[in-house]
C-alpha cells in the first residue's frame, strides 16, 4: 500500500488526509481512516461508519471496508466537524458492505483486505491529532507538519517491513513501534545533520531524554532503563523496575543477581556482595597483620624488659662495690644463650666436645663413657637409630678412577687411585682446573665415573644409591632467607629421616644438631639473605651444615666451606667439622689455601693436579713426603699456602733447582712408595659375594627406610612454601594494590561506555536504521585485561621459582622429591591468585559494569592469572633470575596483545596463522570475554555478522575456559622439564 510521488513509491502515510474530510472522522488504533457516511450513498441513507485501511482509494469512494453501526443520531448531513465526538462507532458488531444485497452484513474476515481485517473502530486519539492537525492546516493552504513522513526536510520515507512481514514478525524484538501497525508500516528516514553525526558515533537520536525515530513510523530501539515487551508488540515502553536492568533494546528487564544493586531504572547492575567479600577479606588479612606485629611487639618489649631486669642487678652491683664491670663482648658466632645445656667455662662446647675422642677409623663410640653434653649425646643416640649401628661413617676407595666428559678431547681425572677412611677430616686440594668438584662428585654420585671402580665401605656398587646418606654443603649459603634457623633446619629433617620416626624424635634430633652447632641463640632468627643479612656468615655457614647433619648422613662433602668467613669463623667452622669426623662421619671437604691453624686441624690430604693425584696421606706426613722430592718448607711459614704453591706449580721458591713442574710431581707420586703401598691395601681387599649381598641388603634396607613418602614430602613442601608466602607479606600487599589500580583505571577507562560495550547491525529487516557498529570494546576490554593481569602477576610468578633454583638442586641432589617440591610450590601461589583476581575483578566489574555475570568474569580472569603465572615459571627456568621480572613481563604482554584484538583474529586466518594466536592464552581469553557480551544479543543484533568480522566463535564458553587451563598447565609441565633439565636451559 504505497503512492507514486516523483517517480518513488512512497509508503502511506497515514497522517496525510488523502481527500477533502466531509464529516466526523477519525484513525483507529490500527491507522484505518473512520468516518461517518451514509450506506445507499455518501449523504443518503442511514447514517454508518466505514474504516478502511487503504486511504488511497478514498473513504467516500468505495464501500469497502469494515462498517460500524453508529452511537447517536448524526448523519452526514448534519454538516458535523470532522472532531465531532457526539457520534461514535458500536465496534461491538463489525459489519462488512454486501454487494450482491445492497446491504451491510456481519464481517467474513476472508472478503476483506489485510489492511481492512485490521480496522478495528476504536478511535486512537495521537493518530486523529495528528491527522486533524494536518487537514487544518492542508485546508488553510500549509504544509501539514504533523502528517510530514520525514523530519528532514524534503526527505521521503523507505518501507522497512511489508505487509506479511509485519504479521509473522511484528515489531522486531528490542524495539519501539509506538506509530506502527499494518497500515503504517515501519519506515526509514533520512537522519537530520544532528542525528546522521549521532547515529556515526555510535549514538541513538535523543529529543527531551527520549530517543526518537526521523519519521512518525520509523521504529527506535527501546531506550536503555526501560524495555519493551514482546507482548505488546512494541507498543510499550515500560521503565525497569528495581532489583532488575535493562540495557538499550531490552525485551525483557534482565534480573540482578543476589546482593546487587539495581534501583528503578538501572541500566546495569553494581555488584555489592563481591565488594563486601573483598572488603573483608582485606579487613581480615589487615588485622592478621596487625595482631602479629603487636604480638612481636610485645615479645620484643618483653625480651627487653627481662634485659632490663638483668641489667638492674649489674648496676647494683656496681653500686654496692664502687667498681665499674668491665663489659664482656661475646662472642656472637660462639654465643650460647638458649642452650639447654650450658658448659664450664674451660670445656668444649657443642660439636667440639669430641674434639678429644680419638678417630674412629676402627672403633665404635661409647657414649655412655663419653664426657658429653646431653645435646650431644642426643646426637650421637639419634644417628645410630638412623644408621642401624654405632659405626656410622662411610669409607670410600676408588682404584683408577677416571671421567672423561663426552665430546671432550682430554679426561678431567684419570688414574686416581686411593682411599679415604670413616671418621677422617679429609682436605681435597689443588690449583684451578685440577678436578677437585670433579672428584667430590664422582664420590657423590652426581657424576659417573667413566673408568675405574669406587668402593663405599671396601664394597662395590652403584654410588647413586647411597645418596640419602650423604650430605653435601655448597660453597655459597643456600638457605631459604624467609625462615628461621630451626625451620631450615626441621624441613631438611623431616624430608631426610627416616619416615618411621615420629615428629617429636624429628624435633628432639634438630635441637640437638641446633644446640651442637652453638645456633641456639639465633634459633628463631630468620635467616635473611645475603644481600639483607640477619645472622652472622659464620652463622649462615652452620645453618647450612646444620642441614646436613638434620638428615643425619653418614659423610659429608663441603665446597670451600671457609670461604667468605674471617678468619675466627673459619677456623670456628673448621674444628667443628673435626669433632663431626670424630664422632665417625667422614667429612670431606674442598679447600683453598687454608690458614696454618686449619691446615693442622686436617687429617689426611688429597692433592690433585691435572685430573691426577700428587699426593694422598696424612697431613702431618705431606712436609715430609715433598722435603724427599728437594722441596724445603720455611720455618714459620703457613704449610697450606707452600704446599698450595707447589702443587699449582709455583714452587720454585722452595726448591732451587729442579724440575717444579705438575707433570713431575705426578710422575713423582706414581713412583713413590706412598702410592705402591696404597695400591697395595687396594690389593689386599678380598670381599665375596655373599659379603656383597649382605652389605647391599643392610644399605637397601638403610636407604628405603630413609626419607618422608611423597605425599608427606608434597604436605611438608606445601607447609614451608604457605610460610614463606606470609613472610614475604610486603610483597604481597605491593602485588594486591597493583591488583587494585589496574582494576580501578582500567574500570575508570570503561566506565563511560555504562557497561554498552558492543553495538552491532540490527536485525532484518531493521539493518538500514543501524548506529555506527563497534566490535572492538569487547576484544579490547579483553586485550586491556590481558596486559594488566600480565603486568600485576608476571614479577610474583617468576619469583616462586627463580629466587630458589639453587635450592631446589641442593634439597634435589639430596634425595628431595621434585614433583613434591614443584607442586607444593604451585599450589601455595593459588591464594595468591585468588586475592590478586579478587581486587582486580572487584574493581573493573564495579567501574566497566559490563553486562556479565560476575563469577564467569572472575572464573576467566582466575584462569588468565593462572595461565600468566604458569608462563612466568618457564621464563624462571630459562632466564637468569636478574632478568626474569622484566623478561617474563615482557613475554606477559606479547601474549596479551596475541589476543586477536589488534589484528583482529579475523584477518589472521586469512594470514594462515591463526595457530599462533591460539597458541596465546590472550585469544581464549578475549573469545570467552566477546561470547558472553555478544551472544545475549542476539535478538536485537545479527550477532553472527560481528562473530564473522571479529573471527571469534560466540558458544564456545566452556571450551575457552578449558583451554586456557590446558594452556596454564602445558607451561608448569614444561616448567617441570625446566626445573628437572636445570642450569643447561638458563640464558
Amino acid at each position: 500500500m504505497s503512492t507514486q510521488e516523483l517517480g518513488f513509491v512512497v509508503p502511506q502515510d497515514p497522517f496525510w488526509p488523502q481527500e477533502e474530510i466531509l464529516g466526523p472522522a477519525f484513525l483507529d488504533t490500527q491507522a484505518c481512516l473512520c468516518a461517518l457516511r451514509g450506506t445507499d450513498h455518501v449523504r443518503s441513507g442511514e447514517g454508518k461508519w466505514q474504516c478502511i485501511g487503504n486511504q488511497t482509494q478514498g473513504v467516500y469512494a468505495v464501500t469497502t471496508g469494515k462498517w460500524f453501526n453508529n452511537v447517536g443520531s448524526g448523519n452526514l448531513q448534519d454538516n458535523l466537524a470532522i472532531s465531532d465526538a457526539t457520534n461514535t462507532p458500536d465496534i461491538s458488531t463489525p459489519l462488512m458492505y454486501s454487494n450482491s444485497t445492497k446491504s451491510l452484513v456481519n464481517v467474513v474476515p476472508s472478503d476483506l483486505s489485510v489492511w481492512d481485517q485490521a480496522c478495528t473502530g476504536e478511535n486512537r486519539t495521537a493518530f486523529s491529532t495528528s491527522y486533524y492537525r494536518a487537514a487544518d492546516e492542508l485546508s488553510r493552504n500549509n504544509t501539514p507538519v504533523d502528517a510530514a513522513p520525514c523530519w528532514r526536510p524534503g526527505a521521503y520515507p523507505i518501507q522497512m517491513q511489508n505487509v506479511t512481514s509485519w504479521q509473522v514478525q511484528g515489531c522486531n524484538e528490542g524495539f519501539l513501534c509506538a506509530n506502527n501497525t499494518v497500515n503504517s508500516l515501519p519506515q526509514f528516514c533520512p537522519p537530520i545533520t544532528e542525528c546522521q553525526i549521532a547515529r556515526l558515533g555510535g549514538f541513538t537520536c535523543v529529543f527531551n531524554g527520549k530517543n526518537f525515530g526521523m519519521g512518525p513510523f520509523e521504529p527506535v530501539v527501546c531506550q536503555q532503563g526501560y524495555y519493551c515487551p514482546t507482548s505488546s508488540n512494541g507498543t510499550e515502553m515500560i521503565p525497569c523496575p528495581a532489583g532488575t536492568y535493562c540495557q538499550p533494546g531490552a525485551p525483557t528487564p534482565t534480573p540482578c543477581t543476589i546482593g546487587s544493586h539495581c534501583p528503578e531504572g538501572s541500566t546495569f547492575e553494581t555488584f555489592l556482595i563481591p565488594v563486601a567479600v573483598l572488603i573483608l577479606a582485606d579487613v581480615l588479612v589487615a588485622i592478621a597483620f596487625l595482631w602479629y606485629f603487636i604480638r612481636k611487639r610485645f615479645m620484643r618489649s618483653r625480651e627487653q624488659t627481662i634485659n632490663g631486669i638483668r641489667k638492674g642487678r649489674s648496676t647494683f652491683k656496681v653500686a654496692t662495690t664502687g667498681y665499674k664491670e668491665v663489659p664482656i663482648e661475646p662472642d656472637s658466632e660462639m654465643l650460647h644463650m638458649q642452650a639447654t645445656y650450658m658448659p664450664t667455662r674451660d670445656a668444649w662446647t657443642g660439636f667440639e666436645a669430641a674434639l678429644d675422642f680419638p678417630t674412629p677409623e676402627s672403633s665404635t663410640l661409647d657414649v655412655s663413657d663419653s664426657n658429653f653434653s646431653p645435646q650431644l649425646r642426643a646426637f650421637i643416640e639419634s644417628m645410630r637409630r638412623a644408621t642401624d649401628g654405632a659405626r656410622f661413617g662411610l669409607s670410600f676407595a676408588y682404584s683408577n678412577l677416571s671421567f672423561q666428559p663426552k665430546g671432550s678431547a682430554r679426561p678431567i681425572l684419570q688414574n686416581v687411585t686411593g682411599s679415604i677412611e670413616r671418621g677422617s677430616l679429609t682436605a681435597v686440594m689443588g690449583g684451578s682446573g685440577a678436578g677437585k668438584s670433579t672428584f667430590v662428585n664422582v664420590l657423590m654420585g652426581k657424576v659417573t665415573n667413566t673408568g675405574g671402580t669406587v668402593m663405599i665401605n671396601n664394597v662395590p656398587g652403584k654410588i647413586k644409591r647411597y645418596k640419602k646418606l650423604i650430605g653435601y654443603v655448597p660453597q655459597d649459603d643456600i638457605v631459604l632467607p624467609e625462615l628461621t634457623v630451626y625451620e631450615n633446619i626441621l624441613h631438611s629433617a623431616r624430608i631426610r629421616l627416616p619416615r618411621a620416626w615420629k615428629d617429636v624424635d624429628i624435633q628432639a634430633h634438630v635441637n640437638s644438631v641446633i644446640d651442637c652447632l652453638e645456633l641456639s641463640h639465633v634459633r628463631d632468627s630468620l635467616v635473611g639473605s645475603v644481600g639483607k643479612p640477619v645472622i652472622s656468615g659464620g652463622q649462615r655457614k652452620r645453618v647450612s651444615i646444620g642441614m646436613e647433619l638434620a638428615a643425619a648422613p653418614m659423610a659429608i662433602f663441603l665446597d670451600e666451606p671457609t670461604s667468605g668467613l674471617d678468619a675466627t669463623a673459619a677456623s670456628s667452622i673448621m674444628r667443628t667439622l673435626k669433632a663431626i669426623a670424630r664422632l665417625g662421619i667422614s667429612v670431606i671437604v674442598i679447600i683453598h689455601q687454608p690458614r696454618m691453624e686449619i691446615f693442622e686441624m686436617l687429617d689426611d690430604l688429597i692433592l690433585l693436579a691435572n685430573g691426577q693425584i700428587i699426593y694422598e696421606g696424612p697431613e702431618a706426613e705431606v712436609q715430609e713426603f715433598f722435603e724427599g722430592v728437594g722441596f724445603h718448607f720455611p720455618k714459620h711459614s703457613n704449610y697450606g699456602d707452600v704446599v698450595t704453591d707447589i702443587v699449582t706449580g709455583n714452587g720454585r721458591a722452595y726448591k732451587r733447582a729442579g724440575d717444579i713442574s705438575k707433570d713431575a710431581l705426578i710422575a713423582n707420586w706414581v713412583q713413590s712408595s706412598q702410592q705402591a703401598s696404597i695400591k697395595e691395601k687396594h690389593a689386599s681387599i678380598r670381599y665375596s659375594r655373599t659379603s656383597i649381598a649382605e652389605n647391599n641388603h643392610k644399605h637397601r634396607e638403610l636407604l628405603r627406610k630413609r626419607g618422608a613418602p611423597r605425599l608427606k614430602q608434597l604436605w611438608l613442601c606445601l607447609k614451608r612454601a604457605m610460610l614463606q608466602q606470609w613472610r614475604t607479606r610486603t610483597a604481597f600487599c605491593f602485588e594486591m594494590a597493583l591488583a587494585s589500580i589496574a582494576g580501578l583505571l582500567l574500570g575508570l577507562a570503561e566506565n563511560s561506555k555504562k557497561g554498552v560495550l558492543f553495538t552491532g547491525t540490527y536485525n532484518t529487516p531493521y539493518e538500514v536504521i543501524s548506529l555506527a557498529t563497534d566490535y572492538k570494546s569487547v576484544p579490547e576490554l579483553a586485550l586491556l585485561t590481558a596486559i594488566a593481569i600480565g603486568l600485576v602477576s608476571a614479577a610474583p610468578g617468576v619469583k616462586v621459582f627463580s629466587e630458589e633454583m639453587l635450592l631446589y638442586r641442593r634439597e634435589a641432589e639430596a634425595g628431595h622429591s621434585r614433583i613434591a617440591y614443584f607442586l607444593a610450590k604451585n599450589i601455595s601461589v593459588i591464594p595468591r591468585m585468588i586475592f590478586g583476581c579478587m581486587h582486580f575483578s572487584t574493581l573493573i566489574l564495579l567501574l566497566a559494569v559490563p553486562i556479565i555475570n560476575w563469577g564467569t568474569a572472575f572464573l576467566a580472569n582466575l584462569v588468565y592469572f593462572y595461565c600468566i603465572y604458569g608462563l612466568a615459571s618457564c621464563v624462571s627456568m630459562i632466564v637468569r633470575r636478574e632478568d626474569a621480572p622484566l623478561f617474563a613481563t615482557m613475554i606477559s604482554l606479547i601474549v596479551g596483545i596475541l589476543s586477536g584484538a589488534a589484528p583482529p583474529l579475523s584477518s589472521v586466518k586469512d594470514w594462515h596463522m591463526e595457530w599462533l594466536w591460539r597458541a596465546s592464552p590472550g585469544t581464549w581469553l578475549a573469545e570467552l570475554y566477546f561470547g558472553q557480551l555478544v551472544e545475549p544479543f542476539r535478538y536485537l543484533y545479527n550477532v553472527d555478522l560481528a562473530a564473522q568480522a571479529s573471527g571469534y566463535h560466540l558458544d564456545w564458553h566452556w571450551r575457552n575456559v578449558l583451554f586456557l587451563l590446558v594452556i596454564g598447565t602445558v607451561y608448569r609441565i614444561l616448567a617441570y622439564f625446566g626445573l628437572l633439565v636445570g642450569n643447561r636451559l638458563r640464558i
